[in-house]
């Protein structure tokens, strides 16, 4: 697996929070842990901001991409709205997540806590460019579902 060094700072405050860290040589995210006081409450339905704790600097021609825990989806309905989030190669803020409560149950998020995952993919800035008419292909048009169920 291809290694790129992505520069990471832990605000103040947040010494106890671990830094984010892939889970098996194979994982292809780091998870990322929630840095907030003590605990956060969502109520089923409810979206909340949830901290980081860190900020990082992500090389030029990449993003972070920030995706769902697949136990805490499974488990607790836990998801993020906006997934995958991005964390552009020129962000500098400090990294959130906005978690959702898909589940029927009042969710704790507790400081320290893995809620997501921080995935480093490539990007391709493209360059658009308008003309008359697009080249035709089998598909066509066909959108959503038109292959069938």
């Amino acid at each position: 697996m291809k290694k790129i060094e992505v520069k990471i700072k832990k605000l103040p405050g947040n010494d106890d929070i671990p830094l984010p860290a892939s889970m098996s040589e194979g994982a292809s995210g780091m998870d990322l842990h929630a840095a907030v006081k003590d605990e956060e409450i969502l109520n089923p339905g409810e979206i909340k901001l949830i901290p980081t704790g860190i900020q990082v600097a992500i090389p030029p021609g990449f993003e972070g991409q920030v995706r769902p825990r697949s136990g805490l989806a499974l488990k607790h309905g836990i998801s993020v709205v906006n997934s995958p989030g991005t964390v552009d190669c020129d962000y500098r803020g400090t990294v959130g997540v906005i978690l959702i409560n898909q589940g029927k149950e009042l969710f704790c998020v507790k400081r320290g806590e893995r809620i997501a995952q921080l995935v480093i993919c490539p990007v391709a800035q493209a360059e658009l460019r308008l003309v008359e008419e697009l080249e035709s292909t089998q598909r066509e048009s066909g959108g959503f579902g038109h292959t069938g169920r």
